[in-house]
């Protein structure tokens, strides 16, 4: 009776929360129908020219937020990527006193993940049992967006649980890949995604595997992983709170990426030590930016694969045409062999999940859905560990996989002892790519962001494993960058004749289970750019370079309906 109860408040909860959003859209009167002339010039100007206009009284910031209102309203008719609308709510932070129209962001609506805590709206998380969870004041991140002078005006979507690059839960629904509503928008920062590249100007997400890179990778859009302690990081909803074995970081999102740069360059100018105790007190370097962004040539590492799951020919060709780009520039191309991706990839998965799983499902009410990769996870760590072990032995002597094998063995939650064992492990890990680096000599690493574009719906149960180019550079906190370099051509990209599935190991045969080049036709395809820790000017500073490189043959942006 108490589970019938429980599954009742759920679906009661979902669908109160659907029609809330529903009816704050109906609501938004003048947000409807098709873009204006001004709209249209609103979108296209630099976000400098955009401020200053702010500043001088030339554009006035209800104009700005009628503008990207009804960008995220088409937006969400589109791919569902909206949950919380404070549009009203923000109309009267405008002249209320509440943001400050004198900031570096005058003006600047900004959308953010559903984690990040806005007073008198939820963050779900996407877990019915958040429902009612409103904070009654902003977190740091709304407090410094407001003092800077930009706009919160709507939270977006993302996976229950976190743990996916996918954005499907009960309480929002599913949202879609803006190229292709088959497809995910990536994930756990999905929602921004979609919105950014139907014409979102600006967002912040978290990122604790991947979340606001695989999603650029997949929707077409620009990210920046930051380091911990350059972003802040209180004031928000989690599914782990507690997990620091690999720490989550919150990082921008952009539609282009001088709008990344500026941002970026805006929120550290705003001093969030100053509102984040998580905040190391380090003020943006120009001289840095300056030095990256006139260097006459680069030594760049190519790191060709994570040695767990080769990159499919989408994504080697987008490599290869950065590196076409660069080459003619004059820049030295370096092949590079790193300590062991895989090593990270176990150890950062065994960190991650050291609490058993037991966190993220202690929020679940009965009944309530989980998305297939974290549901994965948890199925593997419930297997009774004597059969577990059988598995272990048969996936590693029967089926000669050490790889997938590698990641079963030790899948079980793990003692305090064991946690302290782990985290002196990555401590060692971390210390072999400081001293790798050291010794290579590189300016950057040039990387593929997944293995394979935008994964279909439900996809994540398969390719669940298949995120190492991503998560390694969580576990050794550097700083990187993601950026659209092409699409999928459905000609250029297919498989060879000769390519064999069974041949894969077991991660590898997850992800290109879902790998299909005429399916994927027309989605985006990214590159990563790697800089060391806490390098987010370097990295910013290199991404212009290489756009600048790829000149005509540079990544064309969805356009705005």
């Amino acid at each position: 009776m108490v589970f019938f109860l429980d599954y009742i408040q759920h679906k009661r909860d979902c669908k109160f929360k659907q029609n809330e959003r529903a009816e704050r859209i109906r609501g938004l009167t003048q947000y409807h129908g098709p873009f204006t002339t001004q709209d249209r010039d609103i979108i296209n100007k630099p976000i400098e020219e955009l401020v200053n206009e702010v500043h001088d009284g030339a554009l006035q910031p209800i104009d700005l937020l009628r503008t990207y209102g009804k960008v995220a309203v088409k937006a969400h008719e589109k791919t569902n990527c909206l949950t919380e609308v404070m549009i009203s709510a923000a109309e009267g932070w405008i002249t209320d006193g509440s943001i400050n129209l004198k900031g570096p962001l005058a003006g600047i609506p900004v959308s953010l993940k559903d984690t990040i805590n806005v007073g008198g709206f939820d963050s779900t998380v996407g877990y019915s049992s958040f429902v009612g969870n409103k904070p009654v004041e902003d977190g740091p991140h709304t407090k410094i967006l407001k003092d800077a002078g930009a706009i919160p005006y709507v939270k977006t979507n993302m996976p229950i649980t976190l743990l996916s690059f996918e954005s499907t839960n009960d309480v929002w629904g599913r949202c879609t890949n803006p190229h292709n509503n088959k497809y995910s928008p990536g994930g756990s920062t999905g929602g921004e995604a979609a919105l950014l590249a139907l014409g979102g100007r600006i967002g912040i997400g978290s990122d604790v595997a991947g979340s606001v890179r695989a999603p650029a990778h997949f929707s077409g859009i620009y990210s920046l992983r930051c380091s911990t302690g350059r972003w802040p990081k209180g004031g928000f909803a989690t599914s782990m709170p507690g997990q620091e074995g690999v720490p989550s970081v919150y990082s921008p999102m952009t539609r282009t990426l001088d709008d990344l740069t500026y941002f970026t360059r805006a929120m550290v100018g705003m001093q969030p030590w100053k509102y984040d105790h998580s905040v190391h007190p380090l003020p943006w370097r120009p001289e840095i930016e300056e030095e990256y962004a006139s260097k006459e040539k680069f030594r760049i590492g190519v790191m060709r694969t994570d040695g767990v799951v080769d990159p499919s020919p989408a994504c080697i060709r987008a490599i290869e045409e950065t590196e076409v780009a660069l080459r003619r520039e004059g820049h030295e191309i370096v092949e590079i062999d790193p300590p062991s991706p895989y090593e990270a990839l176990q150890l950062g998965a065994l960190l991650l999940n050291a609490d058993g799983c037991k966190v993220f499902k202690s929020f679940f009410r009965f009944g309530e859905w989980n998305d297939p990769g974290a549901d994965q996870m948890d199925f593997f760590m419930r297997l009774p560990r004597p059969l577990k072990y059988v598995y272990y032995l048969w996936v590693k002597y029967v089926r000669r996989d050490d790889v997938w094998a590698g990641l079963v063995k030790d899948w079980h939650e793990k003692s305090v002892f064991e946690q302290w064992q782990l985290v002196s492990k990555r401590e060692t890990y971390r210390a072999k790519w400081f001293d790798w680096w050291n010794k290579v000599d590189v300016d950057f690493l040039l990387t593929p962001p997944n293995a394979t574009p935008a994964v279909p719906h439900d996809g994540m149960k398969d390719a669940v494993s298949s995120c190492g180019y991503t998560f390694l550079f969580n576990l050794v906190d550097y700083t990187c960058g993601v950026m659209p370099v092409t699409h999928v051509d459905k000609h250029l990209d297919r498989l060879p004749s000769n390519f064999n599935i069974k041949k894969l190991n077991g991660v590898a045969q997850g992800a290109y289970k879902l790998y299909d080049a005429e399916a994927m036709h027309g989605l985006p395809v990214g590159i990563q750019i790697v800089g060391r820790r806490l390098e987010e000017e370097k990295v910013l500073a290199i991404m212009k370079r290489i756009e600048n490189a790829l000149g005509d043959e540079r990544y064309q942006l969805l356009d705005i309906d």
